[in-house]
């Protein structure tokens, strides 16, 4: 199964579709789309099943990211002051969601306490 950031054209992409791959480059840089990999097989071998792939988000990035897309650039200029409150909200979460994603990185899987054993049948 492959979750994939994909912009559509409801998105409204500063310069339109031509622009998707830029976009989602900028998704992961910023933070807001964070690649990572998970194989359950590992996990019986004592290894982590979840790897995460992209770099550290550049935050600095983050509101560069977001007012490329109308959906989310449209907000400032419906209520400007709620929108402040609301974007900071959502690059909150992104760290949050981050943050847990390289603990769930740094868990140990050498114990083997997860592996099947002749009991679980």
């Amino acid at each position: 199964v492959i979750v994939a950031y994909s912009p559509c054209i409801a998105h409204k992409i500063k310069g339109g579709l031509g622009n998707s791959a830029m976009q989602a480059k900028l998704a992961t840089q910023s933070g807001y789309w964070p690649t990572f990999r998970y194989d359950p097989r590992l996990e019986v071998q004592g290894k982590n099943p979840f790897q995460l792939d992209s770099k550290a988000p550049k935050w600095e990035k983050y509101d560069e990211f977001l007012m490329n897309e109308a959906r989310y650039a449209q907000l400032k200029d419906i209520n400007p002051d709620r929108a402040e409150a609301l974007l900071k909200n959502n690059k909150n979460d992104a760290k949050r969601r981050y943050e847990m994603y390289k603990r769930y990185e740094a868990m140990d899987f050498s114990t083997g306490v997860n592996a099947p054993s002749d009991d679980d049948e």
